[in-house]
């Protein structure tokens, strides 16, 4: 973009069309802005759910594990750790919040049934179910959180480039470009003003001379 455009009417068209459309751009990347940031807040209590949620989990769940391990022993707990199945696969996919791709994560969901988990259920108790079943409350809930941290964080580095290309419009390229199409109207007015005098000057010496072949 030229520092010193030419002083036309065709310059000053387009650089107040360049004005209008810098602050349409800004209009709308601070729209984008908030409607990030309430995005944020509302995923950032979510999150805070969710951490609670999993602390109280997860308390439970090493609960569980220490009556278990007081009612069957270290040795049968670790055998029928061994035994469990693996994790439920996982799928990631994505999802787009106001143009910022978030990974979404997509866990098969665990078979509930006792036989399903891998363990004998002769050799076991009620006792080892129940910190089956804690565990995988709380791997669910795991799933959710680093869904949803992930999000936060993606949110943050949006919000943060959406906020330096505010400023930046706001505080650099509008000024500038109004700058620029003030300096081409002022321009434009001095040469009229130029034109004007010349042209007056050419009129009186004209009246004069016309003055002077009448006298």
């Amino acid at each position: 973009m030229a520092e010193n455009p030419n002083p036309t009417r065709m310059e000053l068209l387009k650089a107040k069309a360049r004005v209008k459309l810098a602050r349409k751009g800004h209009k709308l990347l601070k729209q984008k802005r908030d409607a990030l940031i309430m995005e944020f807040f509302k995923i950032l209590g979510k999150a805070q759910d969710l951490r609670s949620e999993l602390n109280a989990q997860m308390k439970s769940a090493y609960t569980a594990l220490a009556v278990a391990q007081a009612y069957h022993g270290m040795q049968e707990i670790e055998s029928a750790a061994l035994a469990v199945k693996r994790a439920p696969n996982v799928k990631v996919d994505v999802r787009n919040i106001m143009g910022v791709k978030i990974p979404s994560l997509d866990a098969a969901p665990a078979e509930k049934h006792l036989l399903a988990r891998g363990y004998s259920v002769a050799g076991t108790s009620a006792k080892i179910d129940e910190v089956a079943e804690a565990f995988e409350k709380a791997l669910e809930l795991v799933f959710k959180l680093s869904q949803t941290e992930n999000a936060i964080r993606r949110l943050i580095l949006e919000i943060e480039k959406t906020k330096r290309r505010v400023n930046s419009l706001e505080f650099v390229m509008i000024p500038r470009l109004e700058g620029q199409a003030k300096m081409i109207s002022f321009r434009l007015e001095e040469m009229e003003r130029d034109s004007f005098v010349m042209l007056k000057t050419i009129k009186r010496k004209l009246e004069r001379t016309e003055g002077e072949k009448a006298a």
